[in-house]
């Protein structure tokens, strides 16, 4: 009942007492009859309006409680929460076939009706620049392409697509959970200010390869751990004819024209010796090629170009060891499903730290895209502990392994992996340079790789180590100017 409501109030009948006067005794017949009080009010039947007021009441009341549903059901019908917003996400992948990912977006659209994902598998082939032209299409341009809302891009592409990628919404993940997610090289390579700009579904980078057969017919039993040990052991792992060719070799170091990821490989090599990539005018990137090319000089031999390159020598069993980006094991088991080959960390410095060269990709959303929101969360669904075991349960299934996980709590689940196990013990070590291979990016990595080809190739002409790496470093950093990196 409201407030202001006016209560009639409770009257009660005046009690009336009246004076006899005193008179003389009159006639009888002239005496005024006795004048009795009212009973006491206690004996009193309420007042009529009193049993009104009860019902009054009721009727107030369940008025009011009519009116209070008859406002709820108004509001649910007019004022309700909105229907999802529909979406289609289109979704550029690069090495994934769509069996693997569909389970996925299934399950996803399953819980989110409103949500339509198509899945394409892209040609590496010049996609970076299809990528960047494709999202940056405008006007009547649009009509006739489709332009992705969430792409794979590499580790190191974040300097040349920046104008294309959206920053992840701290409502969908924050940074405080990203960095406890994911390693530290996620966070070195996708965080720029205060953002995130990708969610990475693995972790990847370079491990040392061998083949058990080989070694053990050389009379090898342990397993090489430092450069010093890789110098002992190379020796014992060459095989030379009478002539002094080459049959096997002990490891694929040395060249640039048939070393697969020659690149990645000196850059490990120059950060274990205390170079840095914006510093190849300085002694310890010399001393970084000078490793890496005494493995084929005079005398020693132990490679050469003559030598088919160095992952097809691998599946010929032609050479004992290479250093290759854990996805190198996938081709070498397709092609000899038979090879007895393990794979380990790379070697390190005695007496230094691990460390290894990253190379991994990563999803992320276009900033031209009309629906970023939803194809984040669909990326962050991805990210989730029971999806990313999904996606490397189903890639199993036609390969010997799937991407390496990129979540640290999973880390438990790989780390005794005869594959990709040394992916992961390296993973809290791994650091990202530059010139990295094979991620047909067309930019920084192909510009930057060509002048290290030269150094390499012109220190097999004569000359020295200094000068070479001297003329590859004003290449290089006007490749870093143009980028905007000051590595």
């Amino acid at each position: 009942m409201d407030d202001d409501k006016i209560i009639p109030q409770e009257i009660q009948p005046e009690t009336i007492a009246v004076e006899t006067p005193t008179v003389e005794e009159a006639p009888q017949e002239m005496i005024t009859p006795e004048v009795t009080s009212p009973p006491p009010t206690d004996d009193l039947p309420p007042p009529i309006y009193e049993e009104n007021k009860n019902q009054y009441m009721l009727i107030v009341a369940g008025g009011i409680v009519f009116l209070i549903i008859l406002v709820i059901i108004f509001k649910a019908l007019f004022f309700g929460k909105p229907a999802n917003k529909a979406a289609n996400l289109i979704y550029w992948g690069l090495w994934e076939d769509k069996e693997v990912i569909e389970p996925l977006i299934a399950a996803y659209q399953q819980k989110n009706p409103h949500i339509k994902i198509t899945y394409q598998k892209m040609n590496p082939q010049s996609y970076r620049e299809k990528l960047v032209s494709r999202s940056k299409a405008q006007g009547t341009e649009t009509a006739a392409i489709e332009k992705p809302d969430i792409f794979r891009f590499h580790n190191t592409w974040l300097p040349e697509i920046k104008d294309i990628v959206a920053p992840l919404p701290p409502t969908v993940m924050s940074g405080e959970e990203f960095d406890k997610t994911f390693y530290p090289i996620h966070k070195k390579d996708l965080k720029v200010g205060n953002y995130y700009y990708g969610l990475p579904l693995e972790i990847d980078g370079l491990v040392l390869v061998y083949n058990q057969s080989l070694f053990k017919k050389a009379g090898i039993a342990t397993v090489p751990i430092t450069w010093d040990d890789i110098t002992q052991i190379v020796p014992k792992l060459t095989v030379k004819d009478r002539s002094g060719n080459l049959i096997t070799s002990g490891i694929a170091l040395g060249t640039a024209s048939n070393v697969d990821h020659f690149s990645d490989i000196f850059g490990l090599l120059l950060l274990q010796n205390g170079g840095s990539l914006n510093k190849l005018d300085r002694e310890e990137a010399a001393g970084a090629l000078e490793i890496f090319r005494k493995f084929s000089e005079p005398p020693q031999g132990y490679w050469n170009e003559g030598m088919p390159n160095s992952t097809t020598a691998f599946i010929q069993e032609k050479v004992a060891m290479i250093i290759v980006p854990s996805w190198e094991v996938l081709s070498i088991k397709s092609a000899n499903p038979d090879i007895d080959m393990k794979v380990v960390p790379v070697p390190v410095v005695p007496g230094t730290a691990l460390i290894s060269i990253a190379s991994y990709w990563v999803e992320g959303v276009s900033r031209f895209s009309n629906n970023q929101l939803e194809a984040w969360k669909f990326l962050r669904f991805l990210t989730e502990k029971e999806n990313m075991t999904k996606l490397y349960e189903i890639a199993s299934k036609t390969r010997p392994f799937g991407e390496p996980y990129s979540r640290v709590d999973l880390a438990p689940l790989l780390v005794q992996n005869e594959y990709i196990g040394a992916v992961i013990k390296q993973a809290n070590n791994f650091v990202t340079l530059p010139l990295i291979s094979r991620t047909y990016d067309n930019g920084l990595n192909e510009e930057t790789i060509p002048y290290l080809e030269n150094a390499i190739n012109s220190t097999i002409q004569g000359v020295s180590y200094k000068e070479a790496l001297g003329e590859a470093k004003k290449g290089i950093d006007q490749v870093f100017t143009k980028y905007n990196i000051s590595n």
